[in-house]
């Protein structure tokens, strides 16, 4: 394989359960570098648990998990933290520290894992923030910020280690359509300009069809498709054209078997 068919994520037979009920159920998925993997799906489809085994937030019940050619399903403490400083993670609200600057933000993972002195930390805050257009706002707390900014301060945060790969929980949630636009703009900007893999969570279509190289559908935790835009848009499977078009799936459930559920567990027996 070369370079340029090199996979950064390796995801192969995952299943998970919370209890007795299964999330993920054999969930293969492989990313290349230097694309952009969007992964799709709506509520309950298994999006935000399956980000949560790639960060190494949780263990699966089953199947490997290969991030940046390292098996972190079951790595120890300092496999993961060796691999996390590799990584950065964008979250779905930004998740910036009301009491901390913008700036002190962005910084405070220079702070915390490197030696640099203040006026590289400094020099290197400020890049990351031109580059993400909040140039100036370094003096700024969060709560001074609209939602977009937030978001976009949040991505500055997770570039500044200069990750070789990219997660980002729902970018265009919450954001009015010309703020989406440039956070778009910005993702592919990203991509291009820095040579770096992301992986996009998002349930906004517009926003997956424009920045995906490739796109991962999930559904009750199974993946029922991965490809280009044009091959998801154009899939046969009922489900995924139910996804594209908000069509409600179909509800075929028994009256009589659904009652027996609704009661089971409340009748006392004897009585």
């Amino acid at each position: 394989m070369d370079a340029a068919q090199e996979f950064v994520i390796e995801v192969s037979g995952l299943v998970t359960h919370y209890g007795d009920r299964k999330i993920l159920d054999g969930i293969d998925l492989q990313v290349r570098r230097g694309e952009i993997m969007v992964i799709m799906g709506g509520s309950g489809s298994g999006k935000s648990t399956l980000l949560r085994h790639l960060l190494g937030h949780q263990c699966p019940t089953s199947g490997a998990i290969r991030l940046l050619g390292t098996d972190i399903a079951g790595a120890s403490r300092k496999t993961l933290y060796a691999i996390r400083r590799r990584l950065g993670v964008a979250f779905q609200g930004g998740a910036l520290f009301s009491s901390l600057s913008v700036g002190d933000n962005i910084a405070l993972p220079l702070r915390e894992h490197t030696r640099l002195d203040e006026d590289t930390i400094r020099i290197m805050t400020r890049l990351k923030l031109e580059m993400v257009n909040l140039a100036g706002t370094e003096d700024l707390m969060p709560a001074q910020l609209s939602g977009g900014m937030l978001k976009r301060a949040g991505l500055a945060r997770a570039l500044i280690n200069d990750p070789e790969l990219l997660f980002f929980d729902e970018p265009s949630a919450g954001l009015d359509p010309v703020v989406s636009a440039e956070l778009d703009e910005l993702i592919l900007r990203l991509r291009d300009v820095m040579h770096m893999t992301i992986l996009v969570v998002t349930h906004e279509l517009d926003s997956a069809f424009k920045i995906a190289d490739r796109i991962t559908v999930l559904d009750q935790g199974r993946i029922l498709i991965t490809g280009t835009v044009d091959e998801v848009r154009h899939s046969d499977n009922p489900r995924v054209q139910d996804l594209l078009h908000r069509r409600p799936a179909a509800n075929h459930a028994d009256p009589d078997a659904y009652f027996r559920r609704l009661v089971a567990g409340h009748l006392v027996p004897g009585r």
